[in-house]
């Protein structure tokens, strides 16, 4: 994405444009799924998903002026970059918004995801997230456990998570552990 200071809500492409590829952000440590929104009580692959990485806590949140409380504050807060100790874990069964993640040379990605889309950050991976030009985002939130929210605002390279993102992920001939769930 562009370095651009306008409203964070826009799309940010560089120019020309420049896409990633799904295989780019797996060798981040980020997942993704296309899973059916208008299904997800009864989706069986979302089952398979949730059993097979452990997802045991599900729960909803809305994204907009008039369903979240301190709407202003909360979305400033979820641009801030940071990291969390677990994987965050978001199923947009409706609306949309973007995730942005560093590249290896610590360069910003920008995720939309809409509708259907299923995404997972590694813990320890800086990110932030906002909504984009509607507004509006309901997203499932899975965890494996107890919910943990806390966001550790760069930097906190420290943190064994940060270190072992470092080292899976960044680092070369790093272990590279995750795989394109969506092939």
């Amino acid at each position: 994405m562009d370095d651009s200071d306008e409203d964070q809500r826009l799309p940010h492409h560089r120019e020309p444009k420049e896409y990633v590829s799904l295989d780019k952000l797996a060798e981040l440590g980020v997942l993704s799924w296309r899973l059916d929104a208008d299904n997800y009580e009864n989706d069986e692959e979302l089952k398979k998903i949730r059993e097979e990485r452990g997802y045991s806590y599900m729960d909803f949140c809305e994204v907009c002026p008039e369903k979240l409380p301190n709407y202003e504050e909360k979305i400033k807060n979820f641009f801030e970059e940071h990291l969390h100790t677990d994987e965050e874990i978001r199923y947009c069964v409706a609306g949309s918004g973007y995730f942005d993640v560093r590249d290896h040379n610590d360069k910003w990605i920008r995720v939309w995801v809409k509708k259907g889309g299923m995404i997972v950050l590694p813990a320890g991976i800086y990110h932030r997230f906002t909504l984009d030009t509607d507004n509006y985002i309901k997203a499932m939130r899975l965890f494996v456990g107890d919910p943990i929210w806390t966001p550790y605002n760069r930097p906190h390279d420290h943190l064994p998570a940060r270190k072992e993102y470092i080292e899976n992920f960044l680092q070369e001939g790093g272990g590279g552990q995750a795989v394109d769930a969506a092939a």
